[in-house]
């Protein structure tokens, strides 16, 4: 069996909000060619882990990894460098760009800006070519190669949910936080996504918060289910839809 390899993972993870506790002593590793679910009723304490993983919110106690590096207290930015590529329960786009650019913009960003020198040029080139080819391979990815030239604003709710993953993937980075991705689709588009879900899972770490258990339960490698911000339950997902626990306190009995 291949040895897994892990490219986050959190310890004790805990963020206090006055005497309220939203996430409590949470643990979780993320592997290379795993997709991590975690579900949870509302107020379960899913986006705020999500957030502590991805630097938004600081911990109020606890450890983060990624790449081996500790990252607690890192900035989003700093963290997005290292190698998490976030989306978001809104989805976050430039409606007037094309597809094409929103992407391209993405992967400009991790371009790295240089001192002066009088041949700049000849750098700036060779820049410009690596982000040309960044962005390529994520319209690709991301199955948007027929639509690279329409409107962001313009294409369907599915689409734009593709390009913003498209947009995550243009900053080549080792792990996906995915905050609902399938949120407000219909049947075509959440098929569409997870297809997508499970090309991307070979070459990363996915995290996925997620509602969609019929989606969860295709995807999920992993799955770990919260309640008032604690973890009731980490295991296979046929493990865990045997939970008894589980079955009162999320999926329901008759599950």
């Amino acid at each position: 069996m291949t040895e897994r390899k892990t490219l986050m993972s959190a310890s004790g993870l805990t963020k206090r909000f006055g005497g309220l506790a939203a996430v409590n002593d949470v643990s979780l590793d993320l592997w290379r060619g795993h997709i991590h679910a975690v579900i949870g009723p509302n107020g379960a304490g899913k986006s705020t882990l999500a957030n502590l993983l991805s630097g938004d919110l600081p911990p109020t106690s606890g450890r983060m990894r990624l790449g081996g590096t500790d990252i607690t207290g890192w900035t989003p930015e700093k963290i997005s460098r290292h190698g998490l590529g976030r989306s978001y329960q809104k989805t976050n786009i430039f409606g007037t760009f094309s597809v094409w650019d929103n992407v391209r913009l993405s992967a400009q960003s991790r371009a790295q800006p240089s001192p002066f020198n009088p041949f700049g040029w000849v750098k700036a080139a060779a820049s410009m070519q690596a982000v040309n080819q960044r962005a390529e391979r994520a319209i690709e990815l991301a199955g948007l190669q027929d639509r690279r030239h329409a409107q962001a604003g313009a294409t369907s709710h599915g689409e734009q949910r593709q390009l913003e993953i498209a947009m995550t993937l243009a900053t080549e980075p080792q792990v996906l936080l995915l905050d609902e991705p399938l949120a407000g689709m219909g049947q075509a588009e959440a098929e569409r996504m997870v297809q997508l879900l499970l090309r991307l899972k070979n070459e990363h770490a996915i995290l996925l918060v997620e509602h969609d258990m019929d989606a969860v339960f295709t995807l999920a490698d992993h799955l770990t289910v919260m309640v008032n911000g604690q973890v009731i339950a980490s295991d296979t997902p046929a493990a865990v839809r045997a939970d008894a626990g589980v079955q009162a306190a999320y999926l329901g009995e008759e599950h």
